[in-house]
């Protein structure tokens, strides 16, 4: 498997990880009574901040990975990965530490590190639009 598709393969999972993580906090609200079943926003707004920021992290994992992993299912379909290789990880951990940042803080350092990690992945996500725009 390439570079490309591993890196495509832990983003689907980064993501699979996090609704898990998710389900499973909003499962225990419910088998503990604390909250009825259908008691839940999408957005998890009547729950505590940091279940608000798992949502929102996830969130983020889903909109990211249409663009992301678009360019890495057309680097590989088109026998291109040669242009998403070298950077695929780089994009993964930036959008794991995203995630992560979102998690643990809302101070400033924080908030300014995971814009940091996003536009690394803007970034990655704009030279390789003018990479397959150059072939």
């Amino acid at each position: 498997m390439s570079t490309t598709l591993l890196a495509l393969l832990g983003f689907l999972c980064w993501t699979l990880f996090l609704l898990v993580f998710m389900e499973t906090v909003r499962s225990k609200l419910v088998l503990t009574g604390e909250i009825p079943a259908n008691g839940f926003n999408p957005e998890n707004s009547n729950l505590s901040p940091f279940m608000q920021r798992l949502a929102r992290a996830h969130a983020n994992c889903l909109e990211g990975l249409p663009l992301f992993g678009g360019f890495m299912i057309l680097a590989v379909v088109a026998g291109k990965s040669s242009i998403t290789d070298p950077l695929a990880y780089v994009l993964l951990a930036a959008r794991i530490a995203q995630s992560i940042i979102h998690l643990v803080s809302t101070s400033s350092v924080a908030v300014t590190a995971r814009f940091t990690a996003f536009a690394v992945q803007m970034g990655i996500a704009i030279y390789w639009a003018v990479k397959f725009h150059a072939v």
